[in-house]
């Protein structure tokens, strides 16, 4: 394990008791946590992304606040619903992101996760799929999203204009950011989209569930995924070595608050159904810091990656996730092989 981050949910709205976490007040606590842990050396702030939802929706303006706050982590998602994006507007906007956080986007996108509406996508005006899930509107728009962030052009340009007279050829998207395409990322939740994305020569999310359930832990299936992954890199020619994320509940007990809110939270990996399919889910690992260690040293898919990202409890504030994030930083990360970009 070479970088970990956090991964926020984003979640809002009533927290019981009468209180009240708001849409802006997630944002502005966002910015603050991501400050906190660039002061600590840990590595990235990650954002999952879901419509229709009280999480992050629109996370393109949160990223820029934070990589305009920060000078060394990551700023990304895992993931973007490709569904719901228009790839041209989405390549823009990334490549202004990366520009303005000096290359430091790491951009997650993929199909999507489950929704809490019947093809939202739809709604944003993205019709004529042919799949129940829309994965042939996500990988379409995908396609051309790279191609944009690529350079191609795209558009013909206008001879007459009086902004370009006597231009002709095609015109690609602006602005461009050198090396974004190489901080691209897929999320796959299964072995047959990791092996997609190899061919296609993005980096790997590998979701915290994979559609598949054979009686494996999960960690183990997921480490074969990710074996999957690179041998499709290397078959499909492609130069370098990728990278691979994986994300995990992990909580270290080291007060009682911790013990608290996650003591006896240790279980161990779930099945379940998602979109019809019989799916394994990973567990959650809570223990004090020198269990924790032995445990996650066990754990073949994060032996496998290159980065971890921590699921925080976002609604819990800013003090509290930052106390958990330094605390991992302190007793565990290092055992896993991790160096703070402090030195």
């Amino acid at each position: 394990m070479q970088r970990f981050g956090t991964l926020s949910f984003g979640h809002y709205g009533p927290l019981g008791g009468g209180r009240q976490l708001t849409a802006a007040d997630s944002m502005l606590q966002a910015i603050d946590l991501a400050q906190g842990i660039d002061d600590l050396g840990v590595n990235g702030s990650y954002f999952r992304v879901h419509h229709f939802a009280r999480q992050q929706s629109s996370p393109m303006p949160l990223l820029a606040a934070i990589a305009a706050r920060t000078q060394r982590i990551e700023v990304g998602t895992g993931v973007i619903d490709m569904r719901y994006e228009n790839p041209l507007h989405l390549a823009e906007e990334a490549a202004s992101v990366d520009l303005i956080s000096g290359g430091r986007l790491a951009l997650g996108v993929s199909r999507g996760s489950p929704e809490t509406v019947v093809r939202g996508y739809e709604t944003f005006g993205y019709t004529g799929s042919e799949d129940p899930r829309g994965a042939d509107i996500a990988r379409e728009h995908f396609d051309l999203f790279l191609r944009a962030i690529e350079g191609e052009g795209l558009a013909e340009r206008d001879a007459t204009s009086a902004f370009g007279p006597g231009a002709t050829g095609m015109q690609r998207i602006e602005p461009q950011s050198p090396g974004l395409r190489s901080r691209v990322w897929w999320g796959a939740g299964n072995r047959d989209s990791a092996e997609w994305a190899g061919r296609v020569g993005v980096n790997l999310m590998s979701s915290t569930l994979l559609t598949a359930a054979d009686g494996r832990a999960f960690d183990l299936l997921q480490a074969e995924q990710i074996d999957a992954f690179r041998t499709a890199w290397r078959d499909a020619g492609h130069a370098g070595e990728p990278r691979v994320s994986v994300s995990r509940s992990i909580f270290p007990l080291v007060t009682a608050e911790d013990h608290m809110y996650f003591g006896g939270r240790q279980d161990g990996d779930q099945i379940g159904v998602i979109d019809g399919i019989r799916s394994t889910f990973g567990k959650t690992y809570a223990a004090e810091p020198d269990v924790l260690v032995e445990q996650l040293l066990e754990d073949a898919a994060i032996r496998s990656a290159d980065t971890l990202m921590l699921t925080i409890p976002s609604q819990l504030g800013v003090e509290f996730n930052l106390r958990v994030v330094a605390s991992f930083a302190e007793h565990v990360a290092p055992a896993l092989g991790w160096v703070s970009t402090r030195g």
